[in-house]
């Protein structure tokens, strides 16, 4: 197939022909982007917590009034859900993941450290959390009893013990040493806690897309406290199969111990979930639909002006049949001259796609654009341009040659 015919014709279509380029190097700039947003946010929504979250259920309990015995009151919360028929384990906290609200500090490895060495989550809990959360303690021990007290919403003190994530471990000892190692808090920089145990993950309560956050999602600490506030959780884990069972045996127990409550939401992990990744599925399903409209409007276009070319060069097509030219010869000439369009507006396309990332960058903190989406792009346009000039490109080689020159 000679190039040089095929981009001559072209010059005397060049305004169709840039058109469809830049529809192409538009839907390929907008299409890689949106895939790599939409692969950024399922893999978000799909990102583990490290608990067992389709056998836990979060109690969000709230006092009526100041009940002055609190601390006897939560005692005999857990006692009860503990004895429930089906339950695993209980305890009470401040916060849990996927809830999108929590408690944050910095984690210093030196006394009086300006810098610090790593955010992390903070979460309350005693001896039961890690059974209650369904962690899995991959070294060093759980809270013994004596070492959890009472604490209040605004108190300030510092635990002597913790248990934190793996990768905030990590992130704060690279040598893999963190067991048994002091680190310090925002709250007392020079008074520390002493690392006891690891869980293999823990995820933060929040699940923000940003960068800043990513960096930490996984760095948590357990604080050995019983959490005693107007408000605050109840962690029951169930056995598989019992979680809607305990959910109604466990709300009425605790009216029955205290009517003066609200019980404001109660709900499995896996419902947790599903709330807070709402917006991150939405926005998928949004540039999905987005990336489907495109592809089929530039498909649209490709397919309407190469039947408007054929309509123009039914005299061409007649001779070239007339001298001997194969239907095969007729297709492959059209197919040549959309690649060489799509290649032209592939080219365009990614140097699009690569700004618009950067834009979004600097203005949304979104992450950068990895590479071989450009090229996923790339090809999704050039066979799409393939694809859409072939039926008009078979109508041009079904032309009979004494129709096509009946004219001439």
């Amino acid at each position: 197939m000679e190039i040089l015919p095929i981009l001559s014709a072209m010059r005397r279509n060049k305004v169709g022909a840039v058109l469809v380029a830049m529809q192409m190097a538009v839907t390929l700039a907008i299409l890689c982007n949106a895939l790599f947003i939409i692969e950024q946010r399922l893999s978000l929504s799909a990102r583990p917590s490290g608990t067992d979250e389709a056998n836990v259920l979060a109690i969000s309990n709230q006092w009526v009034g100041n009940p002055p015995d609190q601390s006897a009151l939560v005692q005999a919360d857990l006692a009860a859900l503990r004895a429930l028929p089906g339950v695993v384990d209980a305890g009470v906290t401040n916060s849990y993941p996927l809830t999108n609200s929590g408690w944050g500090d910095g984690a210093d490895v030196k006394p009086n450290q300006h810098t610090a060495s790593a955010h992390m989550a903070r979460y309350f809990g005693d001896e039961h959390s890690i059974a209650a959360l369904g962690l899995t303690l991959t070294a060093g021990r759980n809270f013994r009893a004596e070492e959890v007290v009472d604490r209040g919403q605004n108190e300030t003190t510092v635990p002597s013990t913790l248990i934190v994530s793996r990768a905030l471990a990590m992130k704060l000892f690279p040598a893999g040493d963190a067991l048994g190692k002091v680190i310090y808090t925002s709250g007392n920089k020079t008074q520390g806690s002493t690392i006891i145990g690891i869980v293999d993950r823990l995820q933060a309560p929040w699940v923000g897309n940003s960068s800043w956050a990513a960096d930490w999602v996984e760095n948590s600490v357990l604080e050995p406290y019983h959490y005693l506030a107007q408000s605050s959780y109840y962690l029951v884990r169930t056995q598989p199969g019992q979680l809607h069972a305990v959910r109604q045996l466990s709300q009425q127990k605790l009216f029955e111990i205290r009517g003066a409550r609200v019980l404001d939401e109660v709900q499995s992990l896996t419902e947790a979930r599903h709330a807070v990744y709402r917006d991150d599925r939405g926005l998928a399903l949004i540039l999905a639909v987005v990336c489907v409209i495109l592809l089929a409007i530039t498909a649209f276009g490709i397919v309407g002006l190469t039947s408007y070319w054929v309509a123009q060069r039914r005299r061409q097509i007649g001779i070239r049949r007339a001298l001997g030219a194969t239907r095969g010869a007729i297709v492959r000439y059209f197919q040549t001259e959309n690649l060489l369009i799509a290649l032209t507006g592939a080219v365009v396309g990614i140097a699009l796609a690569i700004s618009l990332n950067l834009w979004m960058v600097s203005s949304f903190e979104q992450q950068r654009l990895h590479g071989v989406y450009p090229l996923i792009g790339a090809v999704a346009v050039l066979l799409l341009g393939q694809l859409a000039v072939f039926w008009p490109a078979l109508r041009a080689a079904s032309i009979p040659p004494a129709l096509a020159t009946r004219s001439v």
